[in-house]
Parts: C-alpha cells; sequence; structure tokens
C-alpha cells in the first residue's frame, strides 16, 4: 500500500521498479504474494506515470510484470470484469482487502484505476464503496492516481484538511 511512490520514481526503468520494489516488500512482507503486490502496485505507478495509461491496457502490462501467483492471478481476472461493472460488483468479484492479502486486494485496486479514476475524487469515492479494508485499498489507489495525474489533482480542500508536513517537507 505504500509503493506507489517507488514506481514513480522509477517509471523510466520498468525492470529495476520489479528489483526495488521487491527490495521495499521483503522488509514487511515474508510471503511471496505480498511482494508480488507490491510489484504489481509499483509497476502500475510507475506505467501511469510515464504512459498515464488505463483501462485494460494498464491491467495487462501490470500483468506482464507480476509473478505467477493469486495476485497476478486476480489481475488476469480484473482484466475480464467489464469496465460497465460497478465498482461493489468488482469488489464482490475480485476482493476488496477483506482477506487481508495482496491477491484479495490488488486486483480491486488496478481495476478501480483502471475503470473508475476520472478523478482523484472519484477514485477514492468508488473504492470506499467496495467497503473491505478501505485504508488499504484507498491508499493504493490514491498513491497511482497522485502518480498518474499529480499530486495538484488531489481536491485543494482535501490537501487543506491534511495533517501539517513537517517544515522541512512544505510545498
Amino acid at each position: 500500500m505504500r509503493v506507489a511512490p517507488l514506481g514513480a520514481y522509477f517509471a523510466d526503468d520498468l525492470d529495476r521498479t520489479v528489483v526495488e520494489a521487491t527490495r521495499s516488500a521483503e522488509v514487511t512482507h515474508a510471503h511471496p504474494e505480498g511482494i508480488a503486490g507490491a510489484i504489481a502496485v509499483s509497476i502500475a505507478a510507475a506505467i501511469a506515470a510515464r504512459d498515464g495509461a488505463r483501462g485494460v491496457d494498464l491491467l495487462r502490462a501490470v500483468c506482464d510484470h507480476v509473478p505467477r501467483g493469486y495476485t497476478r492471478d486476480g489481475i488476469e481476472e480484473a482484466i475480464g470484469v467489464d469496465a460497465s461493472e460497478t465498482s461493489v460488483r468488482a469488489a464482490a468479484t475480485l476482493g476488496n482487502g477483506s482477506g487481508v492479502t495482496a491477491a484479495d486486494t490488488v486486483p480491486f485496486c488496478l481495476w478501480i484505476v483502471a475503470h473508475r479514476a476520472a478523478s482523484f475524487e472519484e477514485a477514492l469515492w468508488e473504492t470506499v464503496a467496495g467497503l473491505g479494508d478501505r485504508d488499504t485499498t484507498c491508499a493504493i489507489v490514491g498513491g497511482l492516481v497522485a502518480a498518474r495525474d499529480g499530486a495538484a489533482s488531489i481536491p485543494a480542500a482535501w490537501r487543506r484538511a491534511r495533517e501539517p508536513l513537517p517544515a522541512w517537507m512544505r510545498e
């Protein structure tokens, strides 16, 4: 859920993105599926930042870089969930984080970014509608949409309402 900035940083080198996402995830995720989820989210952020890809093109491009396993299987399933489906039905099909695994979280998040992210705000409301582990799914979706559309896409009222950043980080 924290890896989108890494993917955006290494957007020009997808192979390096995979390596760095793996290294970052190994610290907190002992299971290979957790690492696969980090790879998927970082690759999605890299592609979003570099190309602004959307739709099934984004899902297919991400899938090409994720190791075989349940997370990749879920992304492959997300490719088949029609863009006209509601986010609630997509979450019922793909998972919403309630299972607390990458395979139950990442495919839904990628589907939202692919099909329900015309704006930052819309993306998060659509993610919340899927219920489940909303802080995790919204963190993933928010990071991906911000990688694609930039920090200015975050509603100004939301930025004003956040906790203050340390002085050295202020905009």
